[in-house]
């Protein structure tokens, strides 16, 4: 299958990407804790919502530029390369997150759609998120690629979104998980950074 190693590898740089703290982190760990799992949940869904909005304008970004300014297009591409490893760099540099599971499950509570919206909001509005996506796309996806496969890779950057902080919602509801965390964290984000930044090296001199 030829397009499978493309899969696989924008795959791993979106899953080390997600996995690393940021704002769309925030929300999910803020709205389990001051919420429930299931609005935290709504919340991985909004963001996973959101990032179809960064795949659309990417992909007709990249489409543009490659038809009418092929020198802006491949210094785009480096740019692209140079971000994932500022990326990296800010995960490993990034402080410990402080976790309290103490006021969960208060009596104030959010509709789903009020924490679709939130998730939502804070994916499409965070810069950091439009400059991954456009580096993502700009630097992995080959001029004439198929839109069955930028259709898949679009419903997998989406699903793995969704689970993942779905996953994040089940994790921080549970006592023992967050205990576990809290005392490995600055072990997994390091190595998520350092994995980021191996990557975009490989990009850069490919």
């Amino acid at each position: 299958m030829p397009y499978f190693r493309l899969f696989i590898l924008i795959f791993s740089i979106h899953l080390l990407a997600v996995m690393s703290p940021g704002p769309d982190f925030i929300m999910v760990l803020k709205n389990a804790l001051q919420y429930n799992r299931k609005t935290a949940i709504y919340t991985a869904l909004g963001i996973g919502l959101g990032i179809g909005i960064h795949i659309i304008y990417s992909v007709a970004g990249m489409a543009y530029l490659l038809q009418h300014n092929q020198t802006l297009f491949q210094t785009v591409i480096y740019a692209g390369a140079i971000y994932i490893i500022y990326t990296g760099g800010k995960t490993i540099a990034s402080k410990q997150v402080e976790i309290s599971i103490q006021n969960q499950q208060s009596g104030i509570q959010i509709t789903p759609f009020t924490a679709i919206k939130t998730g939502f909001i804070t994916n499409v509005l965070n810069p950091k998120a439009s400059l991954f996506f456009l580096s993502l796309f700009s630097i992995l996806i080959p001029p004439g690629t198929p839109v069955w496969v930028l259709i898949g890779i679009s419903i997998m950057l989406i699903s793995v979104t969704f689970l993942w902080f779905s996953l994040v919602s089940v994790i921080f509801t549970n006592r023992m998980t967050v205990k576990i965390y809290e005392k490995y964290e600055a072990y997994i984000v390091k190595f998520l950074g350092i994995v980021l930044i191996a990557l975009g090296i490989t990009i850069l001199f490919e």
